[in-house]
């Protein structure tokens, strides 16, 4: 306590002392600090108070200070803030002290009472004599007297500190009234300021408001000039309006006019295409038709030719054999056959070409002929020397000889009076062949083909003849022409030349050479082919000084049947232009060819040459060697020499080297040298090489390529090892045959010299393999000695090599008989390529270094090469930007970058340091990429929040190289999300549908950004908050529904959205089945028909009816394009059902966008769209795999539909449906529930369906009531599912009965004799009824229709419907027809027979009418049987209606007595009197008596009856009447009984039970006792 309370006032006092000292001092002089406030206060609030006659002057200052006053009014408000802030302080601290000091107060008052305390207890142990006690008391006493001594002390210091400190406030509350005035004046300024400020409001106000008034007068202005300018808008606008109108009217009047006159067009337009399209139908029709009758001779022709195929190949077999038996070549008897074949073939062809042309050339002599003879009649024939033919006539019949296949061709005799012969041809006219004929025709037949116009206007008309020569003067002149013949045609050369060609002079210079230069220079056909056309461009360069022309001249004789010059003079050209010419050559014969084509220029002829070359066969050699391999082991030699034959320098050039060399490991201390032969050739050949069987070459070796074949322009290399064994030369000669004959054998020689050295290498290759840039690679290279004595080495590297390459040590000592071992360091640098020179090929990276090992005391130095291929590191990403657009934080943005490794080593890549929010796959970014491989990379970009991104990926290579991707986006957070963004449906069978769910969240709620993200596209501003709607854009055709794809989801809500996928086959695809179906019928109905027409003409086939069936057969028939099929149709179901069982299978994957837009789709007006944005976009991928169904339909051609038709109500109709189980494994089967009071049920389902087998499913349909049913019937198992859709229609089967009510009562017969009653029922529906009677008597019983007997069971208990019946086992009741069917709007009559065999009143049956399995009527029978023709009826029953177990035996008459005298009649009467004064009505019962009509004979047609003891009876109050009568057969009659209680009635007694009068129990007999007394029968009272 001591502490904190000295410390605290030593704390505050440091901080309040520099105040409370400077204070005192500036009041040790009172003058100036009472004065200075005074006169400042003065200057400041004095004007304004003392001197008020100077307002104006005292406010102008007031308001306008000057700068010092104004900074030291700052300088004194100051002052006052930090003076009032130093006055709370001390307050507050002076309270603080106050309070310190009260309980130092209060702690030494508790001090002084415990004192007190401690020396009573030291006095009261002091006299207990206590000494223990009294120290501890007297140690407490001391203690408690240093704290209170302590407080003391802490008690002044306090006082201290507290008077120090109100002298500090007094100090503070004295400057604080020196500063009062200072105070008053800023008070005055801050209520001047705000008075100013208000005045300046009001101003402001006042200055609005006139502004205002001004804009409303401005607006009123603008309104009235708007409202004028409406007025003559609107009259414009009703005088455009009525303009329009009109014009419409006239538009509309020659509108219908030019529809009317377009409409007729389209109508005849209509009529011309549909009659066109008949006539292809017809002609489509008849190509059919030929189609099919030349199919069975196209089968006949293949036929036979697959025969001979067959037979040429036995043939060629036994032939074989042959030579093979006979000890021949039958490779080369079988080569050299079909090289014969070919020939044969060739020659053949040729001669059927010439023969063909040779007809043209006939044919065109003929018309030659025929326009000869029309221009003979034209004009007047010169005189002809008599006996001399023409060249013409010559040709003619040379041609016409030789058509005829003449062996000696005579020239013919073409005047009838001319007897004489003309003489034989010469040799050389025999030999001319017919190409020179056809040159000429050739070349013009070539002109016409390539020309498109003539040069000539009118040359190709018909009217058009050029004048022509008459070739028969010709003809006159001798053979080789007169002299004047000959220099005439020179002379007019010469003048021609002259004029045509000139020199051409330029600039003083004259020109010289050839004009034109050509490109190429040599124009060269080779290795053609006979019968091909072969076309060739050459350019032709003017050459010359200025401008010249050009003209074709023509080509060489030898060329001129075969080669054919297009060229188009192009008139005047300048120096350096050009032109084309085209070269077209056609071979006919197997020759090389050579001249040239002519042209014609100003200043001269040129031409350029031509040759046309065959295919030859030419072969060469030339050596090589495997240095240039660095894989190759090769050792020092001194020399090598190679001699071939026939070998060229073009084709060592010109040919590419092909095939691999073996490596050769020589052995230990002896050098290997290996060398190729490479053979080149033009054609290909079968090549062998051997050795001369006498010579040996154990040190010379071939490879494995020894024999073999050699392609066209081709080569093949043969490596030759050299493995010498002791030092010396060696030579070898080697042989190289063909099979070829046309090539000759080849020899060369090998020589080789094996030198001895002391020391040697023996890895004269020191291979590194692959090695890159700035990476070091070492190798030891061992060296060994035969010497005997040490020898000193020096390794030395070349000096272009000698930054990269280092051997160490430089110098060595090797000691005798043993190796030494140098190390090899290579470190490529990127400089490698400039310093290597020779040594690096830059094109295929190979280095091949020599390295020298010196030797003292040997001349010759070891070497070796190092081979390395040295490569880049390089990894290369493209792009090296990526843009990722705009990214939803709830998807990912995926894009594809190219890593490209330029080097030739594979490459472990890995991209590190990756953000949180971007996927590099696959492999998460590492791998390995192969030697110039390209990897595409995939960057995933997910964004985690809004904000623009820029950043970089670093991919780092194995060697720690770095390669950095810039890549950049936009953070999207649409304002709302998606449960699942992706849905994979399971697989899902073709026309099944599996639907998954999903919801549509808004959990926008604020746009505080600071507690939690809020939606917004990158750094722009949040979305509002409110109902957001969305709209599911689905592309067309695709098989997904989506529900609801429109809504509107309110905040803090989420709407659900159903997504349905269903996999459907294309419409299209279906289709296309069905039409290819339907060609096929009609192709199999067409070739039915056509069957016999092909027997009887096979021949009239011909190759282009051959073709169009081919195009036939790919194309549909006109009719069935037209066709549109339906979905319902049989076609389209069965193509269906075929495509979908041969389907295999499809996997799509579907992203459909969600587009957002803020509000409520309900505010929209209209079909306006709601502002959607582009960035603010889910995406919803849907992964949707398609598999075949496991089960399909195999009945009713695949059709799923199963309709029932009409159906009877009541009636069942059944089905039967196959499926299939199409997949490779067992399927457990389970099925959708049908409505259960439906009518369609599933009566035999199975719970497994193997696989492969089909079972049949029956269906029933039995209406209840007339409805249109349709359900559907889903088979399930767990690879899909199958949907059957069941419909039917029941229709109500209406009848009626002729029956009344449900009684039929046949009354009362004799008994042993029946009776018959007849009734109607009629069928009133559209359909037939099938009906059958059934009895009860005769039908099965259930445990429910046993119920008690009557005589058990209560009256309300009693529903039995049988009765009684016959004793004899027979049906007292039948029904005639049993069952049948009856027809619409038939009626159906039936008989009921009664039959009894015994007396009973109680006979009764249930006959039932049964409809279609359905019970439509219920008739109750009822009779009764008598042994007598007189019954009884009314009254109470007294017996029961079962009869006894006894049986009575109805042919004892005695017994028949004693059973009539035990059946009386019970008649109760009830007499009811409610008023003793008012007589209530007797009471009154009625009895029928009857007779029985019967066959029995009997004299009597009437009966009478009548009763005893009335008198007794009416004593008693009874009245009967009548009492007696007669009643006729058939008839009943009606007896009645009534009762008034008499007067002596005693009611007492009745209630008592003695017995009454009024109750009489009344017996009879029911009949009279016999029938011939014709009186009634005795009664009986009781």
């Amino acid at each position: 306590m001591e502490e904190d309370a000295s410390l605290l006032p030593e704390e505050t006092l440091s901080d309040g002392a520099p105040l409370v000292e400077d204070e005192p001092d500036e009041l040790e002089e009172p003058e100036f600090v009472g004065e200075s406030p005074s006169m400042e206060a003065a200057g400041r609030a004095g004007p304004g108070s003392s001197s008020p006659g100077k307002g104006q002057g005292a406010g102008r200052r007031r308001r306008r200070p000057a700068a010092p006053d104004r900074v030291r009014a700052a300088q004194w408000r100051q002052d006052l803030s930090r003076l009032d802030k130093l006055q709370e302080e001390k307050v507050l601290f002076i309270q603080r002290t106050r309070g310190e000091l009260r309980a130092s107060r209060q702690r030494m008052d508790l001090v002084a009472k415990q004192q007190e305390s401690v020396a009573a207890e030291v006095a009261a142990e002091r006299e207990a004599n206590n000494m223990a006690a009294v120290g501890r008391l007297e140690a407490a006493s001391r203690r408690l007297r240093l704290e209170l001594e302590k407080e003391r002390d802490l008690q002044s210091r306090v006082t201290a500190v507290l008077q120090e400190s109100e002298r500090a406030m007094w100090h503070m509350e004295i400057r604080e009234g020196q500063l009062e005035g200072v105070r008053k004046s800023a008070q005055e300024e801050a209520v001047a300021a705000k008075r100013f400020l208000q005045k300046r409001a009001a101003e402001q106000l006042r200055k609005e408001a006139e502004a205002a008034g001004k804009v409303e007068r401005n607006r009123l202005l603008r309104v009235r000039k708007s409202t004028h300018l409406q007025k003559e808008l609107g009259l414009r606008h009703q005088k455009l309006m009525e303009d329009a109108q009109r014009s419409r009217r006239q538009a509309v009047r020659f509108l219908k006019a030019s529809l009317g006159r377009v409409r007729e067009r389209e109508w005849k337009a209509e009529l011309e295409s549909r009659q066109h399209m008949q006539r292809r139908m017809d002609a489509v029709l008849a190509l059919k038709n030929s189609i099919t009758a030349n199919r069975e001779t196209l089968r006949k022709f293949q036929a036979w030719g697959q025969a001979r195929a067959e037979l040429a190949e036995q043939r060629a077999q036994a032939e074989k054999e042959a030579v093979l038996a006979q000890g021949g070549d039958a490779f080369r008897h079988l080569c050299h056959q079909r090289r014969q074949q070919e020939l044969e073939a060739q020659n053949h062809a040729f001669e059927e070409q010439q023969k063909l042309r040779k007809h043209e050339i006939v044919s065109r002599i003929l018309k030659e002929e025929a326009e000869e003879e029309s221009r003979k009649k034209q004009r007047p024939v010169p005189p002809r020397a008599v006996g001399r033919p023409s060249l013409r006539d010559k040709t003619w019949g040379y041609v016409a000889d030789l058509c005829e296949g003449s062996s000696a061709v005579e020239p013919p005799c073409y005047l009838q009076d001319n007897s004489l012969a003309a003489p034989r041809p010469s040799p050389l006219v025999q030999a001319i062949s017919s190409e020179s004929v056809q040159g000429d025709q050739g070349s013009s037949g070539w002109e016409a083909e390539t020309l498109a116009m003539p040069e000539i206007p009118g040359l190709w008309t018909e009217g058009y003849e050029p004048y022509q020569v008459p070739k028969e003067d010709a003809d006159w002149k001798p053979v080789g022409g007169t002299k004047m013949d000959k220099d005439i045609p020179e002379r007019t050369a010469q003048r021609l030349r002259s004029g045509v060609t000139h020199r051409q002079v330029a600039s003083g210079r004259e020109f010289k050479g050839h004009p034109f230069n050509s490109k190429p220079k040599l124009i060269h056909f080779k290795d053609f082919d006979v019968g091909k056309v072969y076309k060739k461009k050459v350019t032709l360069i003017n050459a010359t000084y200025t401008v010249t022309r050009c003209k074709l001249l023509g080509v060489e004789e030898p060329l001129r049947d075969f080669v054919h010059v297009d060229f188009d003079p192009p008139g005047p050209m300048s120096a350096g232009m050009s032109c084309e010419v085209l070269v077209t050559f056609k071979p006919m014969i197997n020759k090389d060819l050579e001249g040239s084509v002519s042209f014609l220029a100003q200043t001269g002829r040129f031409s350029v040459p031509l040759k046309c070359s065959t295919k030859k066969c030419s072969s060469s050699l030339f050596t090589y060697d495997d240095k240039t391999f660095y894989d190759k082991i090769i050792s020092s030699f001194s020399e090598q020499q190679m001699e071939g034959n026939e070998s060229s320098p073009t084709d060592v050039t010109s040919q590419k080297e092909s095939g691999k060399l073996d490596n050769v490991e020589p052995e230990e201390g002896r050098p290997a040298e290996s060398v190729g032969v490479a053979m080149t050739t033009a054609v290909a050949m079968t090549t062998a090489m051997t050795l001369p069987p006498n010579e040996e070459h154990t040190e010379f070796s071939l490879g494995e390529i020894t024999e073999g074949e050699i392609g066209p322009f081709s080569s093949i290399k043969v490596p030759i090892t050299f493995t010498p064994m002791v030092p010396g030369m060696v030579h070898t000669r080697f042989k190289v045959t063909f099979r070829n004959q046309q090539c000759p054998t080849l020899y060369f020689n090998v020589v080789g010299v094996a030198v001895d050295v002391p020391v040697w290498v023996p890895k004269a290759s020191v291979d590194l393999k692959i090695c890159m840039y700035d990476r070091l690679y070492q190798d030891s290279v061992l060296v060994h000695t035969r010497s005997k004595a040490a020898l000193r080495l020096k390794f030395e590297v070349c000096k272009e090599l000698r930054g990269h390459v280092e051997l160490l040590p430089e110098t060595g000592y090797i000691q005798a008989l043993s190796s030494y071992s140098v190390q090899l360091k290579f470190l490529p640098r990127q400089s490698l390529p400039e310093d290597a020179g020779k040594y690096f090929d830059k094109e295929t990276r190979v280095l091949e270094a020599p390295m020298t090992i010196r030797v003292a005391d040997q001349i010759k130095p070891v070497e070796f090469t190092l081979h390395a291929i040295v490569t880049t590191s390089d990894l290369e990403l493209s792009p090296s930007g990526v843009d990722f657009g705009y990214c939803s934080i709830y998807e990912a943005v995926r894009t594809q970058v190219s890593l490209c490794n330029h080097s030739l080593l594979p490459q472990e890549f890995g991209f590190i340091g990756l953000p949180k929010f971007v996927d590099i796959q696959p492999n998460d970014g590492f791998g390995t990429i192969l030697p110039l491989e390209a990897l595409q990379l995939d960057v995933i970009f997910q964004p985690t929040k809004a904000k623009e991104y820029n950043f970089e990926l670093v991919c780092k290579s194995e060697i720690n190289r770095c390669f950095k991707l810039t890549c950049r986006a936009v953070g999207v957070h649409p304002p709302l999300e998606l449960s699942h963004y992706q849905i994979r449906f399971a697989a899902t069978s073709l026309y099944d549908t599996s639907v998954a769910t999903l919801y549509v969240v808004n959990s926008h709620l604020s746009t505080n950004s600071l507690t939690h993200a809020v939606p917004r596209v990158g750094s722009g501003d949040a979305s509002p908050v409110g109902p957001t709607s969305f709209e599911f854009l689905l592309p067309p055709d695709l098989p997904i529904t989506i529900s609801p794809s429109v809504g509107t989801v309110l905040p803090g809500k989420r709407c659900l959205v159903q997504v349905a996928f269903r996999p459907e086959l294309p419409s299209k695809l279906i289709h296309q089945e069905a039409f290819q179906a339907l060609t096929k019928e009609a192709e199999v109905k067409s070739s039915g028909k056509d069957t016999a027409t092909q027997r009887k003409d096979p021949r009239r086939q011909s190759l282009s009816t051959l073709r169009l069936q081919n195009q036939a057969s790919t194309s549909q028939p006109p009719d069935l394009q037209k066709q549109d099929l339906k979905s319902s149709s049989q076609e389209h179901q069965a193509a269906r059902a075929t495509l979908t069982r041969s389907f295999q299978g499809k996997f799509d994957k579907f992203v459909v966008p969600c587009v957002i837009a803020s509000g409520d789709t309900k505010d929209r007006k209209g079909t306006e769209p709601l502002s959607f944005s582009p960035h603010n976009t889910l995406y919803l991928e849907l992964w949707c795999p398609a598999v075949a169904p496991s089960i399909v339909v195999t009945s009713d051609r695949g059709r799923t539909v199963s309709n029932f038709g009409d159906v009877a109500v009541g009636h069942r109709s059944i089905k039967k449906v196959s499926i299939q189980n199409i997949s490779a494994e067992d399927l457990d089967v389970k099925y959708s529930v049908l409505n259960p009071n439906g009518p369609f049920v599933l009566m035999n389902p199975i719970s497994r369906l193997p696989s492969g087998e089909t079972h049949v499913l029956e269906l029933s349909f039995s209406p209840n009531e007339s409805i249109l049913a349709q359900e559907t019937l889903d088979i399930i198992t767990r690879r899909g599912s199958l949907s059957l859709t069941l419909t039917g229609t029941g229709v109500a089967s209406m009848t009626t009965c002729s029956i009344e009510g449900d009684v039929l009562n046949m009354g009362y017969v004799i008994a042993r004799e029946s009776v018959s009653s007849g009734f109607k029922l009629q069928n009133n529906s559209a359909l037939p009824i099938k009906f059958s009677m059934q009895l009860d008597s005769l039908s099965p019983r259930s445990e429910k229709q046993h119920p008690l007997p009557w005589f058990l069971a209560s009256r309300t208990q009693r529903t039995e419907v049988v009765g009684t019946q016959n004793h004899s086992g027979q049906s007292v009741f039948s029904v005639v027809p049993i069952e049948g069917i009856m027809d619409p709007g038939r009626e159906q009559d039936f008989t009921v027979t009664f039959s009894p065999d015994h007396e009973s009143r109680y006979f009764s049956d249930r006959l039932q009418i049964v409809l279609e399995k359905k019970i439509s009527h219920q008739i109750f029978l009822k009779g009764a049987a008598r042994e007598h023709m007189m019954f009884v009826e009314g009254g109470d029953p007294l017996d029961v209606p079962v009869e006894s177990l006894t049986v009575i035996p109805t042919s004892d008459p005695e017994r028949r007595e004693e059973a009539e005298e035990l059946k009386p009649i019970l008649v109760t009467l009830d007499y009811v009197q409610l008023d003793a004064d008012t007589p209530a009505p007797p009471a009154t019962r009625e009895l029928r008596v009857g007779c029985i009509r019967t066959t029995q004979l009997s004299p009597k047609k009437t009966v009478e009856f009548s009763l005893d003891s009335i008198a007794s009876l009416q004593h008693k109050g009874f009245t009967i009447e009548p009492s007696k009568g007669y009643v006729e057969r058939g008839q009943t009659k009606t007896i009645s009984i009534s009762w008034v209680p008499p007067i002596d009635f005693d009611v007492r007694a009745l209630d008592s039970g003695q017995g009454a009068p009024g109750e009489p129990k009344t017996g009879q007999e029911d009949g009279p006792t016999s029938p011939g007394e014709g009186a009634a029968g005795r009664p009986r009272w009781g």
